[in-house]
């Protein structure tokens, strides 16, 4: 505890020295980031393959590339994210300088999760030192071999006066917690949520909460089923299943159901052969505890195991599997999956299944597969969801653009791309006045009168600025 109240005054000290605000401080720290990454892929690579058996292909997709992207974006929109943001003004400002600077918090701290150990410490640490913070990032101990890396390069490529790794388990989180931040972001369970909030609540600090919950996709209407199957077993079995944004459950109408069926399990034989796990493309569950809850809830499940099922303890293996005749209240319905479980629930109408949705917490993500555009605009316009996407599933949260986060349950604020610099960067409402106007100032002062107030209230309405 007192090594992480150390290390957090030590960053507190640099901060308050001001060496992170000046640009080119900013941008050394990104470009020096961006090393570590290109420098350290192999090493990388193999972190990552030890932890989730992670192909290479998914780990450069996922890991490595998507925080490569949001370097170069960062660092080539940089002076523009730190412009002042002029303001429009009324006939009482006219003369004044009225701007928003965006301007840091201060000692944030980042906890990542184990799913994407890499990038989901590094992707919001990128618009944390964009927005010129100093940085604690805690990387999940679940994910060791990455854990490990994490802390033996960051001190070799960013400032230690303003970065450092904290490593450890619950305890060690919880102590860490004890302590003030500016800001909190934190990846992960619903359940370790309520406790961040807890602990933010006795300083008051902002808390940014990337959660999950159960991402429904829906498939109504005509449909290419073919290019849908493969579609949907990219983004389901993607990581075995270990990602927030995967595809939790399907709704559909039986005959689309069997339709589905054999295009799925064709899907998954092109993509992984006949016995995936000799597949070098198939990923394995991260811990054999996570691996048991997985196999408890398809033991539990009423539903019918169509495809897959197999199972391998000393390999924390779980063949891709998909499971039919699946209730709302079944067991596989009451907390998210996270692994290569798809189960499938027939609902017989769009309108069904967007009662089914919304009846539920809102989801991080929300899939509809349609080649009608009125379903697909019916389904976007009657839910709620963190992001939305037709016709695919993960691809919305590569594009920088675009905000990534959820809502209610799935969680508060975003990141990625400017979105991740706004979320670090308090905006400052800045109004820098003169001695000019001073008898239009003198409305404002005593002995009152009902002409002052009628003057004053014209100067101050959005109106007085059209007259002028």
């Amino acid at each position: 505890m007192d090594s992480h109240r150390q290390a957090v005054d030590r960053l507190r000290s640099a901060f308050h020295s001001g060496v992170t605000l000046p640009e080119k401080f900013r941008r050394t720290q990104l470009t020096n980031l961006m090393s570590m990454i290109k420098e350290n892929e192999e090493q990388i690579l193999t972190a990552l393959h030890k932890d989730l058996g992670k192909p290479k292909f998914e780990a450069i997709l996922s890991e490595i590339d998507i925080v490569l992207n949001e370097l170069h974006y960062a660092i080539s929109n940089l002076t523009s994210w730190m412009q002042p943001e002029y303001v429009s003004k009324n006939l009482a400002t006219k003369l004044d300088d009225c701007s928003v600077r965006r301007e840091p918090f201060g000692v944030v701290l980042i906890i990542g999760a184990w799913n994407y150990p890499l990038q989901l410490l590094t992707l919001p640490m990128v618009g944390a030192i964009a927005a010129g913070n100093c940085v604690v990032i805690k990387p999940s101990e679940v994910s060791a071999a990455t854990d490990s890396l994490i802390a033996e390069l960051i001190p070799k490529y960013l400032s230690q006066d303003c970065y450092a790794v904290v490593r450890g388990g619950a305890e060690e989180t919880k102590a860490l917690l004890q302590i003030r931040f500016d800001h909190i972001f934190y990846t992960g369970s619903q359940s370790v949520a309520r406790s961040i909030m807890q602990a933010a609540s006795v300083h008051l600090t902002p808390v940014t909460l990337e959660l999950g919950g159960k991402c429904p996709g829906l498939i109504y209407g005509r449909i290419n089923i073919t290019a849908a199957a493969r579609r949907l077993v990219w983004a389901k079995f993607f990581n075995a299943g270990q990602s927030c944004v995967a595809p939790d459950y399907l709704l559909c109408t039986a005959a689309t159901r069997d339709a589905l069926l054999p295009a799925l399990s064709q899907a998954l034989e092109d993509f992984y052969g006949k016995e995936p796990q000799k597949s070098p493309d198939m990923s394995r569950i991260v811990s054999l505890r996570h691996w048991s809850r997985l196999i408890e809830l398809l033991g539990k499940t009423s539903g019918k195991v169509v495809v897959g099922g197999e199972r391998d303890q000393e390999d924390k293996y779980i063949a891709p599997t998909v499971v039919v005749d699946v209730a709302e209240d079944d067991v596989l319905m009451k907390e998210e999956i996270f692994g290569p479980i798809l189960p499938i629930i027939t609902v017989e109408s769009v309108e069904k299944g967007i009662d089914f949705v919304n009846r539920k917490e809102k989801p991080l993500a929300l899939y509809v597969f349609s080649d009608e555009s009125s379903v697909v605009k019916t389904v976007l316009e009657k839910t709620s969801s963190g992001g939305f996407c037709s016709n695919d599933g993960i691809v919305h949260m590569t594009l920088p653009t675009l905000p990534f986060g959820g809502v209610g349950a799935s969680g508060w604020g975003s990141y990625h791309g400017r979105w991740g610099f706004e979320t670090f960067s308090h905006r400052r409402a800045c109004m820098l006045r003169g001695w000019a106007l001073e008898r239009l100032n003198g409305l404002r002062y005593p002995p009152y009168s009902e002409d002052k107030l009628s003057w004053l209230r014209w100067t101050t309405s959005p109106k007085s600025c059209t007259l002028m």
